[in-house]
């Protein structure tokens, strides 16, 4: 059961889930706090491959040489038609190479039989009474890389953006970047704050103008916060 839910944990982080299957994961984080952990811990270590893998274009004469190869030049009168079949099968090998893509990457990335890393992420889970705003946040001491990966109820709102702030024991907030609805995103700690974070600092997410707070503090509402701690 737990390798079946750590599974499932990897596939919700990637994306690969669709339709009830997806309804159900997202059931599962919103109300089982140990499935938000291994979610959170798979976002921490699927997060450095984004910034590591760039799109490849096939080469410009692939698309013609396929066309010459299908079928003789067509009468004037299925043009048309043919035109119609190249364009779908090119959505079928676009997409063919997207879910291989995204295959490969959970193959790679699984965990095998190995031991413990000497230390583990810290993850928070973000959230408030009243807010539908719901964050999972792992940060990894090693590369001082913190990965937030909104989960819910993050949109877009016009002229406003979601900050996100470390608050250290002094009680004073960081801030650390603005958050984006939709996609996790990485941000580098400042190696002065390194140690709060290995502490265990509070992570708070706040509503603030366009491009963030003017007063490099915390001006509008808290919608979610959460403690950083070992997983």
């Amino acid at each position: 059961m737990t390798d079946d839910l750590d599974m499932l944990a990897a596939e919700y982080a990637l994306g690969l889930l669709e339709g009830e299957e997806r309804a159900e994961a997202h059931a599962l984080f919103e109300s089982d706090e140990s499935f938000r952990r291994r979610v959170g811990a798979w976002t921490g270590r699927l997060a450095p491959l984004l910034d590591e893998a760039e799109p490849q274009a096939p080469p410009a004469e692939l698309w013609s040489k396929i066309e010459r190869r299908i079928a003789p030049p067509p009468a004037a009168s299925n043009v048309v038609v043919l035109r119609r079949k190249l364009s779908l099968w090119r959505g079928y090998a676009a997409a063919a190479t997207a879910l291989a893509a995204s295959l490969a990457l959970f193959l790679v990335t699984r965990p095998e039989p190995a031991p413990p890393r000497a230390e583990a992420p810290m993850v928070a889970m973000m959230e408030a009474a009243g807010s539908g705003a719901k964050l999972v946040a792992t940060y990894d001491a090693a590369s001082r890389s913190l990965v937030v990966a909104p989960a819910a109820g993050i949109t877009r709102v016009a002229g406003h953006s979601h900050e996100l702030w470390a608050i250290p024991a002094d009680g004073k907030p960081r801030p650390m970047g603005i958050v984006r609805p939709g996609a996790p995103q990485r941000m580098d700690v400042p190696p002065e704050m390194a140690p709060a974070f290995a502490g265990g600092v509070t992570l708070a997410l706040s509503v603030e103008p366009e491009g963030g707070s003017p007063t490099g503090q915390p001006t509008g509402p808290v919608i979610a916060s959460g403690r950083l701690a070992r997983t």
